[in-house]
């Protein structure tokens, strides 16, 4: 059994900072990539930013200069620090990894998702 717990999420204004965590237990081999989606009313999931265990990163055109993923290897968790947020960034974000849970054995698992809504 893995699980990922993700952390965060809320209400903030226009222009504030958020950070979300998530947090990967239970039958662990190796993390590989990780990353955060989100999801609006009504649309798809769309990938926000991944981060390989190299420290390789990845993000979507809408967050470059203002989202920062990162990693601690250590503690199996992902962060997302979202700064100069907008309305548009409104969603539920869910953490996503690519898990091992032996040496040829590898999935991908999903957070239950958190809550940010940009308002004021």
């Amino acid at each position: 059994q893995v699980q990922l717990v993700e952390s965060g999420g809320g209400l903030v204004q226009p222009g504030g900072s958020l950070r979300l965590a998530c947090a990967a237990s239970g039958n662990i081999f190796r993390v590989r990539t990780m990353g955060w989606y989100l999801q609006a009313p009504g649309k798809q999931r769309e990938l926000v930013a991944t981060i390989t265990p190299g420290g390789g990163t990845y993000y979507a055109n809408s967050v470059k200069g203002r989202f920062t993923i990162s990693r601690d290897n250590a503690k199996n968790t992902v962060y997302l620090q979202m700064n100069n947020l907008k309305p548009e960034d409104t969603a539920v974000y869910y953490c996503n990894a690519e898990i091992m849970t032996n040496w040829r054995t590898s999935s991908d698992y999903w957070g239950q998702g958190t809550q940010v809504t940009v308002s004021s």
